[in-house]
């Protein structure tokens, strides 16, 4: 069972993703944990980049590419207290970004489906989902079109727009890092750093 600060976490999850990107994912993390209500600001969905991938497939678009980029490194580096920035290897097959981290504390995934549209988006989340098995959703968030679930065992997934984040981290350790999170409150503080940079097109 998660603790309750992660249970406040998720229900501050809004705060974490309007408030655009900069703040290592541990910050974000305990500036969600003190939120329990928060409504949007008027010009809170323009403040980060666009998540709108690239018009014939090709490569995968910069908001995809985020999650490989020096700004999710120094979050890790930062929440986990490593000593630099954590080596990783990217993919790119069949519109799936793939950057996968070699963590201390084990193997941690994260990927970018990039859909034609919304809507195939929305049918390759709810197919994730049903591969995953247990997955939970996470409470709060469908009402800022940000459709998300967890499971468990370390996996977190949003929606948004055209595209679908997952962080999977059933490859670490139970718990992780200097202040003992568990894998699923680590991936949940890194997808959500990781919205915090992308916004509405």
């Amino acid at each position: 069972m998660m603790r309750k600060s992660a249970v406040l976490a998720l229900a501050g999850a809004a705060l974490i993703v309007l408030a655009g990107c900069g703040a290592p994912a541990a910050q974000l993390g305990a500036a969600a944990a003190q939120a329990t209500s928060v409504q949007p600001g008027p010009g809170a969905a323009s403040s980060a980049p666009s998540t709108s991938g690239t018009a014939d497939g090709s490569t995968p678009s910069a908001a995809a590419q985020m999650i490989c980029g020096d700004e999710t490194k120094t979050n890790l580096a930062s929440s986990l207290a490593l000593p630099g920035p954590p080596q990783s290897a990217d993919s790119w097959s069949d519109q799936l970004y793939t950057c996968t981290y070699a963590l201390p504390a084990g193997q941690l995934v994260l990927s970018v489906k990039e859909s034609e549209s919304p809507a195939s988006a929305r049918a390759y989340f709810d197919a994730l989902q049903k591969t995953l098995g247990s997955a939970e959703a996470i409470e709060g968030l469908a009402n800022l079109g940000l459709p998300a679930y967890k499971t468990a065992d370390g996996n977190v997934v949003f929606v948004k727009d055209n595209m679908t984040l997952q962080v999977n981290g059933t490859g670490l350790t139970g718990t992780v890092g200097p202040h003992a999170v568990s894998r699923t409150e680590l991936s949940f503080e890194v997808a959500t750093a990781i919205l915090g940079c992308w916004r509405e097109h």
